[in-house]
């Protein structure tokens, strides 16, 4: 049976994380369900979003995580072992990074580090892993995919090289990818290009996304819901399309700082931060 879009395939239930050594949580009592949809996860740098995505795929080796909750398709990854979580990274849940730069090995072939990762969760032939390969690049749009497959990492251009990751983390077909400001390193023109063939593949492919980001824009228009973090929390959750809606001061805060293409020229205003912020709040799903 196919599940419905709505049906959730991740749930998380006061999810708090805490680094050794720090006074407070870097995150706090976040609450959440993903189906197979966009959902976006917006604040300032620092706000905990990342932060959030990288405990999902357990890739905090010095931070304490605890949730009433954290189920993915049915796995309970607070307790699964890392044999478990080895079968879910890359296979069933993915993670697209900021810049491929920092993201692929500079030694290796572009090509090859794809081919890799599909081998690494399926067992096949290289020759067919390869075409799979091929395949994939030319869904991203990659033109000549038999060129840059020989290509290593500093032959490609940003753009490319961020739709070689896509490619990367999309062959497995994932039931989630996590996607951490997967298009702040490129320039308007070629983000636009990349937002495009990202959200292509995921309506394509029935996949449930969480789009990390700074950018109220890009959440508005790419994801159909929003949560906003600050300090650690969950403020404020609601649907993309009324994020013009939003209603707590941080999120307005965050909405007027932004400049407006035809706005007004004067001096944008600073957000002013109150302490009642950082209070525990609790957030809907």
């Amino acid at each position: 049976m196919t599940d419905h879009p709505s049906d959730p395939i991740l749930s998380v239930e006061n999810l708090s994380i805490h680094y050794r050594g720090t006074p407070r949580p870097a995150v706090r009592n976040v609450s959440f369900t993903l189906g197979r949809e966009r959902l976006g996860i917006v604040g300032e740098s620092g706000s905990g979003k990342s932060t959030v995505g990288r405990a999902l795929l357990r890739l905090l080796p010095t931070a304490e995580i605890t949730a009433d909750r954290m189920s993915f398709k049915g796995i309970d990854l607070l307790r699964a072992s890392e044999k478990d979580m080895l079968h879910v990274r890359g296979a069933q849940m993915s993670m697209i990074l900021q810049d491929p730069k920092f993201s692929l090995n500079p030694i290796q072939r572009c090509g090859d580090q794809i081919t890799e990762a599909y081998l690494t969760h399926n067992k096949c032939p290289k020759r067919e892993a390869r075409a799979r390969t091929l395949d994939m690049l030319e869904a991203v749009q990659i033109r000549d995919p038999e060129r840059v497959y020989g290509l290593y990492p500093h032959e490609v251009s940003g753009g490319m090289g961020q739709r070689i990751m896509i490619a990367m983390m999309l062959l497995t077909n994932p039931s989630l990818v996590i996607a951490d400001e997967p298009t702040s390193a490129l320039d308007v023109t070629v983000r636009l290009q990349v937002l495009g063939i990202l959200d292509a593949l995921v309506r394509d492919k029935g996949i449930g996304l969480i789009m990390i980001s700074h950018d109220l824009n890009l959440v508005r228009n790419f994801c159909d819901r929003v949560l906003i973090m600050y300090a650690g929390q969950v403020v404020e959750s609601l649907k993309a399309s009324e994020l013009d809606n939003a209603q707590h001061p941080y999120s307005r805060g965050l909405l007027a700082a932004q400049p407006r293409i035809g706005g007004g020229r004067g001096t944008l205003p600073v957000l002013q931060r109150r302490p009642e912020w950082s209070e525990p709040v609790e957030a809907s799903s």
